[in-house]
């Protein structure tokens, strides 16, 4: 069967493809659709722009798709940037992109000291079939802290700020399979894939 992963960041593409990439699925991005209008990711939860985007998709493309909805809770910050995690630098009118939202997390958390830096990152996922109706969602979650510099050289977005308390290293200082393990990406795909199994969702495809 194929299932379109509903994103254009290339780092959250090639994390899906690692996780799965095995014979049974074909998996394509919205890389190879250039031309599909996006849609606004309106909602106020990760779940509710989970939901938006894997219908979008859907019924556009006519095909089983996988959306994702991720992002840094930072508990200093009152739980943002949150769903506002890939565009926190733009909305400040600091920026654009990776070094831009990094470099502006940290000036936002120069006076709290470690302690107090503690953050999780949070990734919802949402299965639509081919009419747009979303049949699964899961949810996973990793917990760290803030670091005051940046650390390690693999991943992408927040990654080398973010400590995983469990490993003591960074996500950017983890090997991929290390990183998928615990990662909150990683931890939300194996419980949809557990329900998928469960449930024989697509079972017409299987």
């Amino acid at each position: 069967m194929r299932i379109l992963i509903a994103t254009t960041n290339p780092g959250k593409a090639r994390e899906f493809r690692q996780m799965l990439g095995d014979a049974s699925f074909a998996w394509e991005d919205l890389l190879a659709h250039p031309q599909t209008p996006a849609v606004d990711e309106t909602g106020d939860t990760f779940r509710a722009n989970a939901t938006l985007k894997a219908t979008h998709y859907a019924r556009l493309l006519q095909t089983w798709t996988l959306a994702d909805d991720s992002g840094l809770v930072v508990d200093a910050l009152d739980g943002r940037p949150g769903v506002h995690s890939a565009r926190w630098a733009q909305l400040h009118d600091a920026g654009k992109g990776d070094a831009a939202n990094n470099a502006l997390l940290l000036s936002q958390l120069a006076d709290v000291p470690q302690a107090r830096r503690t953050a999780r990152f949070v990734c919802v996922l949402a299965l639509a079939d081919p009419q747009g109706v979303v049949v699964l969602t899961s949810r996973g979650t990793v917990e760290g802290r803030i670091l005051h510099a940046p650390r390690g050289d693999n991943g992408f977005g927040y990654d080398p700020l973010f400590l995983v308390d469990e490993l003591a290293r960074t996500a950017a200082e983890l090997a991929p399979a290390d990183k998928h393990r615990v990662s909150h990406r990683g931890r939300a795909l194996s419980r949809l894939r557990g329900l998928m199994n469960k449930n024989r969702i697509p079972s017409s495809d299987l």
